[in-house]
């Protein structure tokens, strides 16, 4: 069991850090820039490791990165339609950083893009790191100073992020990380051939811009039917969902730590299984990503990773029958943790 700390560079007069931590059977290494998950090294069924987590390989690469690969996302993560919500009889407009019309991952500099205060670290058989950000009220035009602390921890054999948050007015908040994963390990090609198996029953579908329409439809007899294992290429190749998935899956009404998804590598052998107590989940295959350096010297491209981003339900703030609500009063706080669980077979 290990932490090392070692400076990274700078980033607007501040120290950017790369922290690795081991536990024996994952070792992960994450930067306070961005509060990014930088690698996540895996076993494979045969014992071999490879890093399952797309990204970049120097400081400059996530700070100049357009994709936000591995990062922590606020103050509301995904989108906001026609970059507005209405709380306590207030319209709030936020900013239209999405299409020039919708409001996504918190904005023109969202906290990706901030660097983040290494509040805790601690050595022992669950080796952890914690990131702290101070919000101030105002930015990005949220109403509210919010204290967040997002705490990565390696536990056996996952990765658990747990978010903790507290704002001092009425604001809306959702936080997930953007991690992109490529179970047979960064510069093996694309995803479509992993099975995706997702634990939801419906998903809310998007107009032209993946604003949510406000029903909740049910995944059957859809291209976005997961609930039995399927291999995600499947439906976009045979002309059915030609293109791909960025949607969310609701996995309930509430909140409570339910088995989200499960994502199978076969020539690996390594399967991904995702818990979370956050009512949704973005599914999305990296069909945004366009040419750029990634590890290694290889290419971020098309489908070269996906995200299974716990979340709120896109546009919540808009959408009343969208439950649980994301409104948060002064004082009252968020609390949140999922979890990625890696095995072989």
């Amino acid at each position: 069991m290990s932490i090392e700390k070692i400076v990274w560079g700078s980033h607007d007069g501040k120290d950017c850090y790369l922290i690795t931590l081991t536990n024996g059977k994952l070792t992960a290494s994450f930067t306070n820039y961005g509060g990014a998950l930088v690698s996540l090294i895996v076993p494979d069924k045969n014992g071999e490791k490879a890093d399952v987590v797309l990204g970049y390989d120097d400081l400059n690469g996530y700070i100049n990165g357009k994709s936000c690969q591995g990062a922590l996302i606020g103050r509301y993560a995904n989108r906001i339609g026609g970059a507005k919500f209405t709380l306590g009889g207030q319209e709030i407009k936020i900013a239209a950083n999405d299409n020039g019309v919708n409001h996504l991952h918190g904005g023109n500099v969202g906290y990706d893009k901030k660097v983040w205060e290494v509040k805790e670290t601690g050595d022992s058989d669950a080796p952890y790191v914690t990131f702290s950000y101070t919000s101030p009220d105002g930015e990005e035009n949220y109403p509210g100073t919010v204290q967040l602390d997002v705490t990565y921890t390696l536990k056996d054999n996952a990765l658990e992020i747990a978010y903790s948050a507290v704002s001092d007015k009425d604001t809306v908040m959702n936080f997930t990380n953007h991690a992109y994963f490529n179970l047979a390990g960064v510069g093996s090609g694309n995803i479509l051939n992993h099975t995706a198996k997702i634990y939801a029953e419906h998903y809310t579908p998007v107009d032209s811009l993946l604003i949510p329409t406000g029903e909740i439809a049910e995944v059957s007899g859809t291209p976005f039917d997961f609930t039995e294992e399927k291999r995600i290429g499947e439906d976009i190749e045979s002309g059915k969902q030609p293109g791909g998935y960025d949607h969310n899956y609701v996995l309930g009404t509430s909140f409570g730590t339910r088995r989200a998804a499960e994502i199978y590598e076969p020539i690996s052998g390594r399967l991904m299984t995702v818990y979370t107590d956050m009512p949704a989940i973005q599914f999305y295959i990296g069909g945004g990503i366009s040419a750029e350096p990634g590890k290694k010297g290889t290419q971020l491209f098309k489908n070269a990773g996906l995200c299974l981003e716990s979340q709120f339900c896109p546009d919540t703030p808009n959408q009343t029958n969208f439950k649980p609500s994301c409104v948060y009063k002064a004082g009252e706080k968020y609390s949140s943790v999922t979890s990625y669980i890696f095995t072989t077979k």
